[in-house]
């Protein structure tokens, strides 16, 4: 069983192409008839005649809205086009028995009807409608040959023709009507074939495009592709991720204009460029500087001629970081060692030195300058007993065995102790903001070492008078786990920003008197129970150090 002819948007529009276009040509023939009949007396055209031709120049209009109200049907969509070409074909008769029937050249217009029969309805279509036509031009000449119907025109000629030439004049028409049935379905079907193949490819080609643009839009690797001459084409979203600029903001632009520092990567004038690969630093989002690890190659089409460059670049600025922090681990660790021996061999001497002066401070009778001396000498012990003791506590490891600690309780006691150092003066007020009930899972002893050096390192930072703040609150970072926050705030002197990133390391310190341990011992504390710490500090407005420590 023959299926029904498909409803397309294709095939929608040349129907309406093909009213459109018979609105056309009726109308030009209306014009014409008109014409006609004002040289009428130069032309013998009967008004007959013309009464008829403005009648179907009517009733083709009429059935032309007709067609196009129907167009909006799409259950009447096969009816309506073979309603047409059976009205076609009546219409192109009525023609030819108006011009003459078997000497009337408008028996062309059937050619007309098969072809677009062919393109609507295929190769079945066209032949049925070759066989209509075949009928309705062999009805025009023998109806009128055998005098069933009067001839149509003023010229008084009559058949002189015999039988047999009508015969082979309907014999002709019919024959070229089947070829041409033939011909039109034949074409129209490689056509339907080729738009069918190119369909298919541009499928293909579609979801190849779609796969393509999947695997770069899903690789974590930033890729960037340019011109010969540096202009951006390409711009994944990793790219846009790392470099925190949209594609709309580089797309089309020269690489110089959006990324300066990889314009001397790629070859000047758009000479060929070998290979290269390495690592840039540049400027990410907010102005943080960051590491690129990239490899910049010629990119090349199917003749191996070179098109563009294609850049594949990743963020190394975390790799670099736990580089940094392993180093840093590194010489804590040889410090560690050195700690452990230095502590023993010191402690022993300092032990006897203390020893020593507090029997010789017992003799009695003793002068002024022997009593002064013996109290530099007991200042210095206690500096280096000092000392000692911090140079352990950066030696020694986090200890596995922890427990729920409140914050709360640790900073009132750590914050009274302050209060009663020799640093502490009236003009130094304390701010604190303790919200909620905080708990870090730690060291209770480790926590009051991590806020005894905060606090002591913010009083230190200031002449005798300002503010410092103290703030302790739980919180919840981009991991999605819970942390105990603790911010100790000052107004001091400040650290250069070519400091800060030393500040962590033992015995780096601006201060005249201190070991520059303070801070080593926290960031060690705090990088044992995987936290975090942070520096903002600016010279001559303050400092604020914020740690971070797992709750749980």
């Amino acid at each position: 069983m023959r299926q029904p002819m498909e409803y397309d948007e294709r095939t929608w529009r040349r129907l309406k192409l093909l009213i459109v276009s018979r609105v056309v040509i009726i109308s030009a023939f209306l014009l014409v008839t008109l014409f006609l009949g004002a040289v009428k007396p130069i032309i013998f055209i009967s008004r007959d005649v013309l009464h008829a031709i403005y009648a179907v120049i009517v009733a083709m209009f009429i059935l032309s809205v007709i067609y196009t109200l129907l167009l909006r049907k799409k259950k009447y969509f096969q009816i309506n086009i073979y309603f047409q070409l059976a009205v076609d074909i009546a219409l192109v008769s009525f023609l030819v028995y108006l011009t003459g029937s078997i000497g009337s050249n408008y028996s062309l217009l059937y050619t007309l009807v098969i072809i677009y029969a062919a393109i609507f309805l295929g190769r079945r279509g066209a032949l049925i409608f070759a066989s209509a036509c075949s009928i309705a031009y062999g009805l025009v000449l023998d109806l009128e040959y055998f005098g069933v119907i009067p001839t149509f025109y003023d010229t008084g000629r009559d058949y002189t023709l015999e039988a047999g030439d009508v015969f082979i004049r309907i014999a002709v028409h019919i024959l070229s009507f089947y070829i041409l049935a033939f011909l039109a379905s034949f074409v129209v079907e490689q056509e339907k074939k080729a738009r069918s193949l190119l369909a298919e490819r541009e499928s293909a080609f579609d979801q190849l495009d779609l796969l393509f643009r999947s695997i770069i839009e899903s690789v974590d690797t930033g890729i960037m592709t340019t011109t010969l001459q540096g202009r951006i084409k390409t711009f994944n979203r990793s790219a846009e991720k790392i470099t925190g600029r949209p594609l709309r903001s580089v797309e089309n632009r020269q690489i110089e204009d959006v990324f300066p520092v990889f314009a001397p990567l790629f070859s000047a004038g758009g000479e060929p460029l070998m290979k290269s690969k390495g690592e840039i630093r540049i400027n990410g989002r907010e102005g943080t500087p960051m590491y690129l690890g990239y490899a910049l190659s010629p990119l090349k089409d199917r003749k191996n001629e070179q098109i563009g460059h294609i850049l594949i670049f990743q963020d190394m600025t975390e790799i670099r970081r736990m580089e940094e922090n392993l180093e840093k681990s590194r010489r804590l660790a040889l410090i560690g060692e050195m700690a452990a021996g230095l502590a023993h061999e010191m402690r022993n001497p300092l032990a006897s030195i203390t020893g020593s002066i507090q029997l010789m401070a017992q003799t009695p009778d003793l002068d002024e300058t022997d009593k002064r001396l013996m109290q530099i000498i007991l200042r210095g012990k206690d500096r280096l007993e000092s000392f000692v003791r911090d140079f352990l506590l950066l030696a020694r490891p986090v200890p596995e065995a922890r427990q729920s600690i409140r914050l709360n309780d640790v900073a009132e006691e750590v914050v009274e102790s302050v209060k009663m150092s020799a640093d502490w003066t009236e003009d130094i007020r304390l701010e604190k903001k303790i919200s909620g009930e905080n708990r870090a899972l730690a060291n209770e002893e480790q926590i009051r070492q991590i806020l005894q050096n905060l606090l002591t390192n913010a009083l230190q930072s200031m002449d005798g008078k300002g503010q410092i703040g103290l703030e302790i609150r739980t919180v919840r970072l981009e991991d999605e786990k819970e942390y105990a926050e603790i911010k100790v705030t000052d107004d001091g002197c400040g650290i250069e920003e070519k400091d800060q990133k030393k500040i962590f390391e033992p015995f780096f310190t601006n201060k005249e008197r201190g070991t520059g341990l303070g801070l080593a011992i926290v960031n060690r504390i705090v990088d044992g129970y995987r936290g975090r710490i942070a520096i903002q500090s600016a010279v001559h407005e303050g400092t604020t150090i914020t740690v971070w420590l797992p709750c749980r």
